[in-house]
């Protein structure tokens, strides 16, 4: 059967360097690290003491108290950021077929924090169990996009995908096929996270996965530097909102590009580290290649996963250069992550939006906070270090990854 195109017609964001997505695009130009000392919890006996946390979010600006105390706080940032790609998309809400509009949500955790107090609350009372009556529904990671369905009345296809670090690019390629198969006119796709709190950092701080570079936090995301130590943890949302072509153009949309391909894949190999030959990276990229049905000179710039771990970043860009050979090194590669830390399951969303507005705007966003070049890393890629690029980016591809070995690539296009 002929596949329907599709095509980005809002974006939202909600993020630690912006929490718009003009500030956000903004500050990803700059080179601005969103990293600070957190603000949340005290941070006394944790290894960590620093985050990517949100700025001057205020929940009550968004939602009423009552409405507020409903929802996790992953929940109120889906909610935010779906609103604003929504009023970007310029939806007629009244004229559209709303059983033909769905929403696709990635979350890798969900609400941990809301699991957490209620827990924290019980064991500090006197064993009766008096848990508030939303605990569940604020706890599940489904409850995101069944928020956002009720709020605008979307009746289409509704669900949360859950595939760690890869959630939200899931999300965005379940998306794209059900659109292309003609079960949905549009979908609102994306991904939010909240775990920035003590179950959060102490866990990761745990697997020794995080960086502890307490003494200058903004630098401490610091992807394919030959220091990097770990990564550091991030929170908000992003979301798209993905249209049949056909659709978009007979209601006069602004089309920001078109996404044209995605890729999945499994690493088979262990619970939380790469595979160190890259296998299940190079199928990924290669899957997402095959189902564009576009060549590995046709890409311009890979917005990677690269998080700042020893093991991953190498991991990674040993398999770009496999998968695209010589032309690798014509590609501008880059970790907005140096940036915004790593978002878990909105990371795909958030970095998938920089890589379309870097066809947007032409220019891609730098990987700050490099200054020890890694002797296992070639020389030659071009990492778009510390500063901006001016390009004609054409096609930009964004890499996900997630403990478990779970893999997903999206690929967007200039729209012809």
């Amino acid at each position: 059967m002929e596949l329907k195109r599709v095509v980005v017609t809002g974006l939202g964001a909600l993020t630690p360097i912006g929490n718009t997505i003009d500030t956000y695009w903004e500050a990803l130009i700059s080179g601005k690290s969103g990293c600070a000392p957190i603000t949340y919890f005290d941070t006394e006996h944790f290894k960590t003491k620093f985050a990517c946390e949100l700025k001057n979010f205020n929940a009550t600006d968004f939602f009423d108290r009552k409405e507020a105390r409903k929802m996790d706080r992953f929940a109120q940032y889906a909610m935010v950021a779906s609103d604003e790609a929504i009023i970007d998309a310029k939806l007629d809400l009244d004229a559209i077929n709303k059983l033909r509009v769905g929403v696709i949500w990635g979350a890798g955790i969900g609400g941990i924090e809301t699991f957490q107090n209620e827990v924290m609350n019980f064991a500090n009372g006197n064993g009766t169990p008096r848990f508030n009556p939303f605990f569940i529904p604020k706890m599940i990671a489904d409850i995101a996009p069944g928020n956002i369905s009720i709020k605008h009345g979307f009746m289409g296809p509704n669900y949360t995908t859950v595939s760690a670090c890869a959630s939200s690019a899931n999300a965005i390629f379940d998306a794209l096929n059900l659109i292309r198969l003609g079960h949905c006119d549009v979908i609102v796709t994306g991904g939010s996270e909240a775990t920035v709190n003590q179950s959060g950092m102490g866990g990761f701080n745990a697997m020794h996965a995080l960086s502890t570079r307490n003494e200058s936090p903004e630098t401490a995301s610091r992807p394919f530097d030959g220091t990097r130590d770990g990564f550091v943890l991030g929170e908000g949302a992003g979301a798209l909102v993905l249209e049949d072509y056909d659709h978009a153009k007979a209601r006069g949309a602004k089309i920001y590009a078109e996404l044209i391909g995605g890729g999945l894949s499994s690493d088979a190999y262990h619970m939380t580290a790469p595979h160190p030959d890259g296998i299940g990276v190079i199928a990924v990229m290669k899957n997402c290649l095959e189902n564009a049905r576009i060549r590995p000179e046709d890409v311009d710039a890979i917005n990677t996963h690269g998080t700042s771990t020893p093991l991953g970043d190498v991991a990674e860009l040993k398999a770009i250069s496999e998968v695209f050979g010589a032309h690798a090194k014509n590609i501008n590669i880059n970790s907005t992550k140096s940036m915004t830390g790593h978002l878990l399951g909105a990371a795909g969303a958030i970095e998938a939006i920089a890589a379309i507005l870097s066809i947007e705007h032409g220019i891609v966003p730098p990987t700050i906070n490099h200054v020890t070049p890694d002797e296992n890393i070639d020389p030659e890629l071009n990492l778009t270090l510390n500063k901006a690029q001016k390009r004609d980016v054409k096609v930009a591809m964004s890499n996900t990854f997630g403990f478990g070995g779970h893999n997903a690539c999206v690929v967007f296009k200039k729209l012809d």
